[in-house]
């Protein structure tokens, strides 16, 4: 999942990746009409693995992030309005999620967006946001008999 679910610079929401083209992927978009579209290498495409939050130490991969706000809403939708909330309230909310987000670099329109996507991925039954890699033939260290 962590691969195949995307952002698209200056588009809203969330794609996920269906197949590539010659010079483009085919990307559907999360959302109820499930249209897909071409994106092509001019767009800024970025793989929701490749994304991490600023902390007071080191970056947290979004994935984390996602499963810490799972946890706080027991795998609901987020409980606070993006649309209606304030600064002060959106940044007292994300320090549940995440208390050592630094507060310098995370702006507000940060905070929000994450809290959109996860929505997007709730409301297309897409949870597991820890999926294990599964391990390739060489990877069983029993195997050495």
């Amino acid at each position: 999942m962590q691969q195949t679910i995307l952002a698209i610079a200056g588009k809203p929401g969330l794609y996920k990746l269906v197949s590539r083209g010659n010079n483009n992927l085919i990307v559907e978009i999360l959302d109820p009409t499930h249209r897909r579209l071409p994106a092509f290498a001019t767009d800024r495409i970025t793989s929701l693995a490749d994304i991490a939050m600023f902390t007071e130490t080191d970056d947290v991969p979004l994935m984390d992030v996602l499963e810490s706000l799972k946890t706080l809403e027991e795998g609901k939708k987020a409980s606070i309005d993006v649309k209606k909330a304030s600064g002060d309230q959106l940044r007292e909310y994300f320090a549940k999620v995440l208390p050592e987000f630094d507060r310098e670099r995370v702006h507000n329109s940060d905070i929000k967006k994450l809290i959109q996507w996860y929505n997007i991925l709730i409301e297309n039954g897409i949870t597991d946001f820890k999926e294990e890699m599964a391990p390739t033939e060489g990877d069983n260290v029993d195997d050495r008999k």
